[in-house]
């Protein structure tokens, strides 16, 4: 018995514009589909839109890629057994394949102009048919053609549709059936020369010995054309698996409106690989048993199954994707998340590029302090507003602060609390400030949200924060330091408060 070939599958992309999230997604379940069988994964450059295909689009989705860890095993810059894996590169290859199509019979000319198909087109409108070719050049004596062609007449190349109803298997949708009277015979080489995608995409995965497709369900309404080509080349039709259509909150088609839809632009917002990579893996797609959400790549690879790829279409839910960023960024690297949160603070002129020691330090606890309140990184700057940029008078009109600091136990607290700030004639560690607290504490009578949402309104704008003992060493500790912006030490943010309470 003959062993099954090889599982082999190809990520194809187009480099007209910037990865979107569902094409990161079909790369992603190729990807998982060749490790968890031990297969080839294989990425091409499908770049025959000459006039929207970019050499920077190109070089952006490769570095995506690699950024989420998506590697490869053959591609334009590794090369490979079946190369090149640029379609631009393999323009030769599609031109004898046409060419022995048409001599085999199972292609013709078509000299139909665009205005005659597009009379087609409207006739069958008005007529209510399937606007499909009428056929009519596949009447044409073959001999007749070739001279019509050779004496410089503009001609396409279309492929004969058998007469015969067109199956396939589609490990997502089972058995799938197209009827041949719905099918045009369709154009595989343009007039100008210019191959098509349901005729490139076939001489590739075929050449390239691809034995599972998938790929979006846009595509479904091509793979009867691409069956069919197959048959006629002679080549073995592979295995295919569409994968549903990914949709925004809306229950509509992902799209810009809906927000960030790029890898790019997830990565610009903080958002980290495995976060993503682990969201994407359950958009249409579910482990076996359980209600877990949080997988390594390496586990993904052993769950992943496409038989539990769902036909339905997937909702992109941003804040699910958001909170699942939020536990990677807890659990991550204390070195690399620092590395990573930086440029965000630097960004908004909040660090210099020169850090000294000390100041290296004084960031690192300050990023340790912030990101367990972020659900991205591009969130910190206005995270960190309550260490560089204290807004006394904000802090006073607050509609959520103003009860607290009206009522009778809230004017006693900050009162008590800012005569012993302003007795106090050194700096404040959080040992000194919480001696403080005490004393308010004994002298008030008032505990709990009573005693400690004034104090935290006093010090950092607003009631709810972390705890004093590592915002307090912050402040006073920036406060000393030479920041593009300067940090209000605790005795300079009780004495703006009292003013701006005062005037209210």
């Amino acid at each position: 018995m003959a062993a099954s070939p090889k599982v082999r599958v190809r990520f194809a992309p187009s480099p007209t514009g910037l990865l979107h999230v569902g094409n990161t997604r079909t790369a992603l379940f190729n990807w998982l589909f060749a490790r968890q069988k031990k297969g080839a994964n294989v990425l091409r450059i499908e770049d025959t839109d000459v006039e929207r295909s970019e050499a920077r689009f190109e070089t952006q989705l490769l570095d995506d890629l690699r950024w989420l860890g998506l590697d490869w095993d053959e591609g334009p810059d590794k090369g490979g057994e079946y190369g090149p894996y640029r379609q631009s590169d393999r323009m030769e290859i599609y031109r004898g394949y046409a060419e022995r199509l048409i001599e085999e019979g199972k292609a013709y000319l078509c000299f139909c102009t665009p205005e005659e198909l597009e009379r087609e087109r409207q006739q069958a409108i008005a007529e209510h048919g399937p606007q499909i070719y009428s056929g009519k050049c596949r009447r044409l004596d073959p001999a007749e053609a070739r001279r019509r062609r050779t004496q410089g007449e503009a001609a396409a190349i279309r492929l004969k549709i058998p007469e015969h109803p067109i199956h396939f298997h589609d490990i997502v949708r089972g058995e799938v059936t197209f009827e041949h009277e719905s099918v045009s015979d369709p154009i595989i080489v343009r007039s100008s020369g210019m191959p098509v995608y349901n005729y490139v995409v076939v001489v590739d995965d075929a050449e390239m010995k691809i034995t599972h497709v998938i790929r979006g369900d846009d595509h479904l309404s091509n793979t009867p054309k691409q069956v069919a080509l197959y048959e006629a080349l002679g080549f073995p039709v592979p295995e295919f698996a569409h994968l549903s259509t990914i949709l925004g909150p809306d229950r509509e088609r992902l799209s810009k409106r809906h927000g960030a839809t790029s890898v790019a632009q997830f990565r610009d917002m903080g958002v980290l690989p495995e976060a993503l990579v682990n969201y994407l893996a359950l958009l249409g797609w579910a482990p076996s048993g359980g209600t877990r959400e949080t997988f390594t790549p390496q586990e993904l690879i052993r769950e992943f199954s496409l038989e539990r790829v769902t036909p339905s279409p997937a909702i992109f839910d941003f804040e699910k994707l958001y909170w699942l960023n939020r536990q990677y960024l807890k659990s991550a690297d204390r070195q690399r998340v620092i590395a990573l949160a930086l440029p965000y603070l630097r960004k908004a002129t909040l660090l210099g590029e020169d850090m000294d020691a000390e100041m290296q330090q004084w960031a690192g606890k300050l990023i340790d302090l912030l990101v367990p309140y972020v659900d991205r990184l591009d969130q910190l700057p206005d995270r960190a507003a309550m260490i560089f940029r204290y807004d006394a008078v904000a802090a006073v009109s607050a509609e959520d602060n103003r009860p607290l600091l009206e009522s009778e136990a809230g004017g006693k607290v900050i009162s008590a609390f800012a005569k012993r700030v302003a007795s106090q004639s050194d700096g404040f560690s959080a040992e000194s400030f919480k001696a403080i607290i005490n004393e308010v504490k004994a002298e008030t009578g008032t505990k709990g949200k009573e005693l400690f949402h004034p104090i935290r309104i006093v010090i950092t704008g607003s009631h709810s924060g972390p705890d004093f003992d590592r915002v307090i060493p912050l402040i006073e500790t920036g406060s000393r330091l030479p920041l593009p912006q300067h940090v209000l030490s605790v005795r300079e943010r009780v004495a703006a408060f009292e003013q701006a309470f005062a005037q209210s």
